[in-house]
């Protein structure tokens, strides 16, 4: 058995060999950070429970077919966003949970009126963002949520690196443009 602190391509293999605990670490190690994901982009928490499980099996099944050079982080999120962008499309809407259910905001002063100042830009920048269109929140997520590199969401995306760091450009634009319009 590996160390808890192994690598994930460590765990990937011996889970691809059968052992059903080491899938049970890369699942412990990633199923807060892919619930996330898919929370916010489908704005249902049972939903985004339902298709972390759904991302999980998924994986599970498809792990023999996991090459070493792609980085399984990226290749669950891939899985479980293409699992986003399906419900997404049956659903035929898009919503957006706020920020604040997994957001504190910063504070440099115990000061109630600078939280309530922070709390009310949160509020505005949710609000922003559920009027972007999925691809923009999808990639904006990725890059500024999740800390994926360049790299890493052209893989969840299926995207050059270029390609990403134009969408990425526009998605941030298109943000600052709701925003901007929705006013002070």
């Amino acid at each position: 058995m590996l160390a808890s602190d192994g690598r994930d391509e460590d765990w990937v293999r011996c889970a691809q060999a059968g052992d059903r605990k080491a899938f049970s670490e890369l699942v412990r190690r990633h199923q807060d950070h892919v619930y996330r994901y898919l929370l916010r982009m489908l704005g249902s928490h049972d939903d985004a429970l339902e298709l972390t499980q759904d991302a999980f099996v998924k994986a599970w099944q498809a792990l023999p077919q996991w090459q070493p050079e792609a980085q399984f982080r990226t290749w669950l999120f891939r899985i479980a966003n293409n699992a986003a962008l399906d419900a997404l499309r049956r659903r035929k809407l898009v919503e957006f949970v706020p920020l604040e259910d997994s957001f504190d905001a910063p504070s440099s002063e115990p000061d109630p009126e600078h939280q309530a100042q922070a709390t009310q830009e949160v509020r505005q920048l949710e609000a922003s963002l559920k009027k972007l269109r999925p691809e923009h929140r999808e990639i904006l997520l990725l890059r500024e949520v999740e800390e994926m590199s360049y790299e890493e969401i052209g893989r969840v995306l299926s995207l050059s690196e270029g390609t990403v760091k134009s969408r990425l450009a526009r998605a941030r634009v298109a943000l600052i443009e709701i925003h901007a319009r929705s006013g002070p």
